[in-house]
């Protein structure tokens, strides 16, 4: 299985949530996928399957065409909703609803703001949707365009991760390719992770060091005492 994060909009640049805003790819986004479709084009796809939000689709498009594939929705792919966060930075997050944001930084798989998700509510429909895709395509090469969160949260899921900390130990790049290999819908192993080479047309080899993409936990530990 390819499982893949869609590329780069104008909101991700600017670190708003975004969850279930339906938002476009940039034209960041849509160069970046370009050049992951080059890279997966003499691969085996027989099947690709998107979360139905605008950027999501528009990625899978790109990568489906060297395959004639059209792709295939499963609204269980979508990304977490941020409920009354949608569209707000972080900083305005913690000045408009602090004690909403402190419960989510320490527990975001059973926090959720007003009106959005919890992170066990996303694996509750996210994780269905992809055992049913598994069980739909045993031994052949599918190909899945979702999200940062959702992408997290299966993974933690599926190697048995704390799903608590999928904010604090995982990361997701814009057009990121996961490789995941299942033994059968219960069991899989991941082989790649978070690869970005693709982007090294464009002159960066390796993605750079995540810093607002993690948890403020991250963030606090880097910074030195005192």
């Amino acid at each position: 299985m390819f499982l893949v994060r869609h590329g780069a909009t104008t909101l991700s640049a600017e670190d708003r949530f975004a969850g279930a805003t339906d938002v476009p790819l940039s034209d960041e986004g849509r160069e970046q996928t370009r050049r992951l479709a080059r890279r997966l084009a003499s691969e085996n796809v027989t099947a690709v399957y998107a979360s139905p939000l605008g950027r999501t689709l528009e990625t899978a498009r790109i990568l489906a065409e060297p395959h004639r594939l059209e792709p295939q929705l499963r609204d269980g792919l979508r990304e977490i909703s941020h409920g009354r966060w949608e569209g707000m930075t972080r900083r305005e997050v913690d000045e408009r609803f602090p004690d909403e944001a402190a419960d989510w930084e320490k527990d975001p798989y059973t926090f959720a703001p007003l009106g959005g998700e919890s992170g066990l509510a996303v694996t509750a429909r996210a994780l269905p949707a992809l055992v049913e895709i598994v069980r739909e395509n045993r031994g052949a090469g599918v190909l899945i365009v979702s999200h940062k969160a959702t992408i997290r949260l299966l993974l933690s899921s599926l190697l048995g991760f704390d799903p608590r900390r999928y904010r604090d130990n995982l990361d997701q790049s814009p057009a990121a390719l996961n490789i995941v290999d299942f033994k059968d819908p219960a069991r899989a192993r991941l082989t790649l992770f978070n690869d970005t080479s693709h982007y090294a047309e464009a002159g960066q080899a390796v993605p750079d060091m995540p810093e607002a993409r993690l948890s403020r936990w991250w963030n606090d530990r880097a910074r030195p005492d005192g």
